[in-house]
């Protein structure tokens, strides 16, 4: 059988894929990372000058819900590794309108109100004014000496209280913190919705009752919302960086990260994301900044602390991030591709690289921990 040769122009759209693809994998200089994160994170804090402001959407909330505290921990993390004084203080102002305090009160068990714990700690480390650790710490005492332990009933609670266990843990020397830490999420990964919200078969997590078997998605598989999954990947990661290595349980969290990290990679889309829906690519499949950027940084920070190896998931956290930059990141800072609030697929959508969700800031947060954990990475 006689073969054809290529034509010229078909060589060139070959080597230009095959050089695109290599660029896909490969991560920019670190000041080329540094200055996506400073571009976006310039745009939401010229959106919001005041970080005390209400956010009205379908109705009136304070600005230290969960949302805005993941913001606040992006922004901690970015600090971190570039001290701008303005950043710093743009937080303390941000607690400071708050009174340092929760949004339902220091008797509250929700771990959405208790996620603004986790920068008003991080302040108080820097400079220990009372006032800062206060309210926190009361509403987790309260919680550590109660026999409750069913209050985190969605895996989004993990990430928004179980980092404030751990901080507490350590800032008291007090283990009681991280026993009751490790009780409530237990009682989530095993129990909630019958038999537990974690699925050790496939190494992730049912966001939530009303997705545990025999819920199932159009392609007649189990329901694993990305941004869901995100949050216990950034829980874990969070808790074990802040926890002593001889902590209690370490080996658990530590464990199901690794069970995580490799469910996930063989999930990443050709374009570098994960769909919304991560077993249902036809279910609202399509770009979406928020999971990915919480895989990249679950992964960025598993190579750094040598727990993943930088030649299986570089390629991966490098095709993500670039494509997170490349087509999420516009020109003047606002970011594309993430879903709104809810709980599932189906929710915030249409999410597009104009499409703007219902709030602006907990995508940054998650897009800021991605950033800084990738700048860390030795190349």
């Amino acid at each position: 059988m006689m073969h054809s040769k290529p034509r010229a122009g078909h060589l060139v759209l070959l080597l230009l894929a095959v050089t695109l693809t290599a660029q896909a994998q490969k991560l920019p200089a670190k000041k080329e990372i540094l200055a996506k994160m400073t571009l976006a994170n310039a745009y939401f804090m010229a959106s919001w000058p005041d970080p005390g402001k209400e956010i009205v959407t379908n109705k009136t909330r304070p600005s230290n819900i969960w949302t805005r505290a993941v913001y606040y921990e992006g922004l901690m993390a970015l600090y971190g590794i570039d001290k701008k004084k303005v950043y710093y203080d743009y937080a303390v102002e941000w607690g400071q309108k708050h009174n340092w305090g929760l949004r339902s009160g220091i008797n509250t068990r929700n771990a959405d109100d208790q996620c603004c714990g986790q920068t008003y700690i991080d302040l108080y480390l820097i400079d220990r004014k009372p006032e800062r650790l206060h309210d926190i710490k009361a509403s987790i005492d309260a919680m550590v000496k109660s026999d409750k332990v069913d209050d985190w009933n969605w895996v989004d609670a993990l990430q928004m209280a179980m980092p404030v266990f751990a901080q507490l843990g350590v800032l008291e020397n007090d283990r009681s913190y991280f026993e009751k830490m490790y009780q409530i999420y237990m009682y989530s990964k095993t129990q909630h919705g019958g038999n537990g919200l974690y699925n050790p078969k496939d190494g992730l997590w049912w966001r939530d009752k009303d997705f545990v078997p025999p819920y199932r998605e159009p392609n007649g598989k189990d329901c694993y919302w990305s941004r869901g999954n995100g949050w216990v990947v950034t829980a874990l990661v969070r808790v074990l960086d802040i926890m002593p290595k001889d902590a209690p349980h370490r080996d658990e969290y530590e464990k199901t990260y690794l069970d995580m990290m490799r469910a996930l990679p063989p999930l990443q889309r050709a374009d570098g994301y994960w769909n919304v829906s991560l077993h249902d690519p036809t279910h609202f499949g399509g770009k979406e900044l928020t999971g990915t950027a919480l895989f990249v940084y679950g992964m960025a920070w598993g190579i750094n602390h040598g727990l993943l190896d930088g030649n299986v998931y570089k390629p991966i956290i490098s095709k993500a991030w670039n494509a997170m930059a490349t087509d999420s990141v516009h020109p003047n800072g606002f970011l594309g591709y993430v879903q709104g609030t809810g709980k599932e697929p189906k929710d915030g959508q249409p999410v597009t690289y104009n499409s703007k969700p219902d709030f602006e800031d907990y995508g940054l947060g998650c897009f800021l921990l991605a950033g800084t954990e990738l700048y860390k990475l030795k190349l």
